[in-house]
């Protein structure tokens, strides 16, 4: 039994080297597109990013616009971002705060925005209105109420984190 060496051909030698070749250079230009987009879920989620918004003791039982700034990296771009909440004190003495962001098309609502509706929060977009507790009235364009800021009291200062969607929303 004679051993016969398999000989490479030139058109077999050229096909695997530009394979070879041509795979290196996919694999090194998909490589930054891959880590760029799986990068932000590799990111620990920044918990607990509370900002001084107002003394407690500036808080009325009527709606107040508060605006604050907080810091903001979208991937190489840092930027500083004015933030907004409408903020009362409930009757049971319980702080809330209210995102201005309508749930419908995002607009900016207000407080007795319109004469027509006093004591609910108005969306001039598509006369969108809210009660004074940040829940849709039925039968205007908002599918939801409006989102709920976490918050937390210290030293007689308010702090406001990340605006959370109602329950059941």
């Amino acid at each position: 039994m004679s051993e016969k060496k398999q000989q490479v051909s030139r058109r077999q030698f050229l096909n695997y080297t530009l394979t070879g070749v041509g795979g290196f250079m996919a694999a090194g230009m998909l490589a930054p597109m891959v880590r760029f987009a799986i990068d932000p879920a590799l990111q620990p989620q920044s918990k607990g990013d509370f900002k001084a918004v107002a003394q407690v003791d500036e808080i009325t039982n009527e709606p107040q616009r508060f605006d604050w700034t907080i810091d903001q990296t979208d991937a190489w771009y840092e930027s500083e971002v004015t933030k907004s909440a409408w903020v009362y004190k409930q009757e049971d003495g319980s702080i809330l705060a209210l995102s201005p962001v309508c749930k419908h098309l995002g607009c900016v609502v207000s407080w007795q925005g319109n004469s027509d509706y006093p004591e609910q929060f108005f969306c001039p977009c598509h006369d969108g209105r809210y009660y004074k507790s940040g829940e849709n009235v039925e039968g205007t364009p908002p599918p939801v109420g409006l989102d709920i800021y976490e918050h937390k009291i210290e030293d007689g200062t308010l702090y406001l984190g990340k605006a959370k969607p109602r329950e059941g929303a």
